[in-house]
């Protein structure tokens, strides 16, 4: 009977992920069962409260502690739902650092209160490319960042912003967000470190505001990078900003 179950739920619900275009005919792509199925949450919605939750758990791991604000624009139907649908406690919840299956999820807004934690959501009425788009300015007295997520379906998310650098951001493989000063020698420091701790890069891309400004190294690895490995990235070059992993 599960069996069953499962299978009529895939075949119900072929229409929710990415589209490719083939001769004129749309056709689905899934990498597994549980893109079609969804991820197991807390909330309403693969989209709107699990999408939702790991965007906001991704501005924590960008800011790399606890914030003690966050001012969030939401856009499309993530304004238009946010509160039905659990967005909001779910972005809290991220916020907090907690899983998409974590019990304490629906109770995040009432837990940032006791926190301290000042959060503000907007409903911004300005036009997207995503329907499902929010925007976070989360910090503390001693800094701040933005980032912009959007939630695409089945609770997969991508980070398309961070500081003003356009990227493309998954959060499927572990990652690491290197920013830096677009000078000589960074990125080969950087490549340096990874060969002597044997660490394989899937996929890297650098963007920077301007020549000789600041930039971003994305790097996607097959494995999780270490803390010791981490913080020698840290001291790997004068120019070496800062270093998030995701």
């Amino acid at each position: 009977m599960t069996l069953l179950l499962i299978s009529v739920i895939i075949q119900n619900r072929m229409i929710i992920r990415r589209k490719y275009i083939l001769g004129g005919e749309s056709i689905m792509k899934y990498s597994s069962v549980f893109d079609v199925i969804g991820p197991v949450m807390i909330g309403p919605s693969s989209s709107h409260t699990a999408g939702a939750a790991r965007i906001g758990k991704a501005a924590r791991d960008f800011f790399g502690k606890e914030p003690t604000y966050a001012k969030i624009h939401l856009y499309g139907s993530f304004a238009k739902t946010y509160k039905g649908h659990g967005t909001d406690f779910a972005l809290a919840g991220g916020l907090l650092g907690f899983d998409t299956d974590d019990k304490r999820m629906s109770s995040a807004l009432e837990i940032c209160k006791e926190k301290g934690i000042d959060i503000e959501f907007i409903e911004d009425e300005a036009s997207t490319d995503h329907p499902n788009t929010a925007r976070l300015i989360v910090g503390d007295q001693d800094s701040e960042i933005e980032i912009v997520g959007i939630s695409i379906g089945g609770g997969t998310i991508e980070i398309v912003e961070l500081n003003g650098f356009e990227l493309r951001l998954s959060g499927s493989n572990p990652a690491l967000l290197i920013v830096h000063n677009d000078k000589f020698g960074a990125i080969a420091s950087v490549a340096q470190i990874f060969a002597e701790n044997r660490l394989n890069i899937g996929h890297m891309a650098v963007n920077r505001k301007d020549v000789g400004q600041e930039a971003l190294m994305v790097i996607e690895t097959d494995d999780i990078v270490r803390e010791e490995v981490i913080e020698k990235l840290k001291k790997a070059n004068e120019n070496i900003i800062s270093v998030a992993k995701i």
